[in-house]
C-alpha cells in the first residue's frame, strides 16, 4: 500500500485544507472537507483520512504541493522588493486594493480568471471562479471563515492559460508548489496577510453569540485592529473583544503556520502599517511587479506608510513565528519524513 506523506499531515491535525493536493492529485484521490467510512474504489468521494489509498497511484504529487510538508521560511521578509501603501474606489475591507487589482487585469484581458472565495450573509464562504471585473464585487471584504480555494482549480485547469489565485498564506504557498511542480497556468498569486482563520461552525455557533454577545446574522463586517477582534452591526455599533479571547478558537493549523504575510505570493496586501482605509502592499516577484504595473496608474499609492509601517507588520510577523514555530517544529519531529521545517 502506497503511503502518501500527507497522510501523516492530515493524521497530526496539520493540513491547512488549502487544496493544493486536491486540485493537483491525477487520480482524484483527494477531496477537500468530505468524509465516507469504507468506500467503491470506484467511486472518487472521500475516505476517513481525506486520501483514498485504493485510488491513490504513487505519483507522490500530493507531497509536492503541501505548504506543511515544504516548510516556512525563517526571513518572510528576504524577498519583497518593495512597500508601500494603496487604495483604491472599490468599497471594500480597507482600501479595497486585491478587488480592485483583480478587477483590472481582467478589464484589461491580462488575465483570465481569478480563483477565490465569496460569503453569504450567514458568513458561509463560497469558492468561486471570476472570469469577469464584476464578478469580483462579490468577494469583497474579508473573510475570517476559511474555504480550501485551491481545490477550485481542477476547471480552470482545463479551460484557461492564466489563472490567478487570492488567498491567505497557506493557499498562496500551494499555489506556488502547484505552479513550480505541476502546472504553470498559475501567473499571479496574490497573498493576504493573515494571522490565523476559523472554521465556519465555530465563529457563527461560538464567537459571535457566546463571546461577541451577538445574533450572527445582525453583523455586517468583521475586523481585527488594535488587539481586538471587531463586529460591526446593522445598527451602525460597534463590538469589540481581545483578541486573546478569540484566538484560542482558530483551526488548529492556524496555531503551526509560520506565515503572516504570504511570502509565497507575488503581491501581498494586507491592512496592517496603513492608515485607515488603505492597504499595504508588498511586491515580490517580477511577475508581481509586472503585474501590478499594469494597474498601479489606477491606484493612489502612498509610497512611505509609516508611522507604523513596515515596522508594525514585521512586529507581528515576529508575534506569529513565536507563537507558532514551537508547534509546528514539534510536529516535524512526529513525521517519518524530514523534509518540513523552518529555512
Amino acid at each position: 500500500m502506497v503511503h502518501p506523506k500527507i497522510l501523516e499531515v492530515i493524521e497530526h491535525d496539520v493540513c491547512t485544507a488549502c487544496g493544493a493536493c486536491a486540485s493537483a492529485c491525477p487520480a482524484g484521490a483527494i477531496v477537500i472537507n468530505k468524509r465516507a467510512e469504507v468506500r467503491d474504489p470506484d467511486n472518487l468521494e472521500l475516505y476517513e483520512k481525506g486520501a483514498t489509498l485504493n485510488v491513490c497511484e504513487g505519483c507522490f504529487t500530493c507531497g509536492r504541493v503541501c505548504p506543511v510538508i515544504d516548510g516556512y521560511y525563517d526571513d518572510e521578509f528576504a524577498n519583497v522588493k518593495s512597500f508601500f501603501g494603496a487604495k483604491s474606489t472599490i468599497v471594500g475591507q480597507d482600501g479595497g486594493v486585491t478587488s480592485h487589482i483583480l478587477k483590472e487585469l481582467l478589464r484589461k484581458g491580462e488575465i483570465d480568471c481569478v480563483v477565490g472565495i465569496s460569503r453569504n450573509n450567514l458568513w458561509e464562504t463560497e469558492l468561486i471562479l471570476m472570469t469577469k471585473p464584476e464578478d469580483v464585487d462579490k468577494t469583497t471584504g474579508t473573510k475570517y471563515t476559511y474555504d480550501s480555494v485551491l481545490e477550485a482549480l481542477k476547471e480552470p485547469f482545463e479551460k484557461y492559460d492564466r489563472i490567478a489565485v487570492v488567498g491567505v498564506p497557506c493557499q498562496a504557498h500551494g499555489a506556488r508548489l502547484i505552479s513550480e511542480n505541476v502546472n504553470d497556468k498559475i501567473v499571479l498569486i496574490v497573498g493576504l496577510l493573515c494571522m490565523e482563520s476559523f472554521y465556519h461552525e465555530t465563529m457563527r455557533e461560538k464567537i459571535v453569540p457566546e463571546i461577541m454577545k451577538l445574533n450572527v446574522d445582525d453583523v455586517v463586517k468583521m475586523d481585527f485592529g488594535k488587539g481586538k477582534f471587531w463586529n460591526y452591526t446593522k445598527d451602525g455599533q460597534e463590538h469589540s473583544v481581545k483578541i486573546a479571547e478569540v484566538a484560542p478558537y482558530a483551526r488548529n493549523p492556524c496555531h503551526h503556520c509560520c506565515d503572516y504575510t504570504s511570502v509565497f505570493a507575488d503581491i501581498s496586501v494586507g491592512s496592517v502599517g496603513t492608515p485607515d482605509g488603505w492597504n499595504c502592499v508588498f511586491i515580490r516577484t517580477d511577475a508581481g511587479q509586472k503585474y501590478f504595473d499594469k494597474v498601479k496608474d489606477t491606484l493612489e499609492i502612498m509610497e512611505n506608510p509609516a508611522p507604523p509601517g513596515l515596522d508594525l507588520v514585521k512586529k507581528l510577523a515576529k508575534m506569529k513565528h513565536d507563537n507558532n514555530s514551537g508547534h509546528y517544529l514539534e510536529v516535524c519531529e512526529k513525521f517519518s519524513f524530514d523534509e518540513c521545517g523552518i529555512r
